[in-house]
């Protein structure tokens, strides 16, 4: 490699990198502060309403259903838990983009009464339907 093609080569390999990192905060790692003052990452959503629901989709990638947390608080569903590190002692990391540990999602929801019906973990996304009251 001559040195004008390895400074290009460098300098592809950087801008790629900042680019994957600049990704990764924007589509996942929203830090966020609690009331407790802990880190927290947000899990990114959509959220969909019909006249009688509101269905929120959320990307929970390797969270089992036993780490999950739902509840509404006034306007305000919130689901938290943890996604845990799936390694051993024996492995190394080469590459870390999804987010580990506590996260916590607070989701304002449009005015009037809600219920939670439906739950479903389903291919790392989580379904969740509001009835609405």
């Amino acid at each position: 490699m001559t040195i004008p093609s390895l400074e290009t080569w460098m300098w592809a390999e950087a801008c790629e990198i900042l680019q994957q990192a600049d990704r990764l905060h924007r589509q996942f790692f929203r830090p966020a502060i609690t009331k407790a003052q802990r880190l927290l990452w947000e899990p990114p959503i959509d959220v969909y309403e019909t006249p009688s629901e509101v269905k929120i989709m959320i990307a929970l990638p390797g969270v089992p259903s036993e780490e999950l947390f739902i509840r509404l608080e006034n306007n305000l569903l919130i689901i938290s838990g943890q996604r845990r590190l799936p390694i051993n002692s024996e492995s190394q990391i080469r590459r870390l983009e999804i987010p580990y540990g506590n996260f916590e999602r607070r989701i304002e929801l449009p005015s009037g009464h809600f219920e939670i019906g439906t739950r479903e973990l389903n291919n790392g996304c989580l379904l969740i339907l509001l009835s609405k009251m």
